[in-house]
């Protein structure tokens, strides 16, 4: 019989839809506060794929990839994403959104996003959050599913994902010989860093 397994920590990254700079800007210093250092500020790519959300946040609209330092454990996605839902209405005017920010983690082997939204591909985690497995690492990149954003699949970000994805593993190679190295007291059994 199998027996239960601890995941090993992810990397939580943030795709923020913009198209105001200095709302960017503060949405930056709010995520940084709340989910840690950003240790990767990807470009900014033009968001072309869809006029979604034109009406509610105006045109010549961009996304950015950044990812935040302390790796953490993947259940922490609902608590991310109801933390990046409050950022949005933080910033936003007249019941208008000016910022969107799509929170999620990669690994090693595949990149999830959280959702407000169900769909059948989703996996609902609790109070109104679902998890989105949009793409998985196979032959030196992250290969999108049919479901996953149009400007995801289109390669857009491939970079973006593969640098934050170096990092992490970094980040991970570190964390693997500290829990090799005999942690003792609290720290022993937590995989959070």
């Amino acid at each position: 019989m199998a027996k239960p397994q601890l995941p090993e920590p992810v990397k939580y990254f943030a795709a923020i839809l913009w198209n105001d700079a200095k709302v960017l800007h503060q949405a930056l210093h709010l995520l940084e506060n709340r989910l840690g250092k950003i240790d990767y500020n990807g470009a900014d790519h033009p968001f072309d794929v869809t006029d979604y959300y034109a009406e509610e946040m105006g045109t010549h609209l961009y996304r950015r990839l950044v990812s935040f330092a302390p790796l953490d454990l993947p259940d922490m996605l609902v608590e991310r994403k109801l933390l990046t839902n409050a950022v949005e209405l933080c910033l936003a005017e007249n019941d208008h959104r000016r910022i969107n920010v799509d929170i999620g983690y990669l690994d090693d082997n595949k990149v999830v996003l959280g959702s407000c939204k169900r769909a059948g591909q989703k996996i609902y985690l609790s109070v109104g959050i679902w998890a989105d497995m949009i793409a998985r690492f196979r032959d030196g990149k992250y290969r999108m599913f049919e479901w996953s954003f149009l400007d995801f699949q289109d390669g857009r970000y491939d970079d973006d994902l593969l640098e934050i994805r170096a990092i992490y593993l970094e980040q991970l190679r570190d964390w693997r010989k500290r829990r090799q190295g005999g942690t003792s007291g609290a720290c022993a059994d937590s995989n959070r860093t």
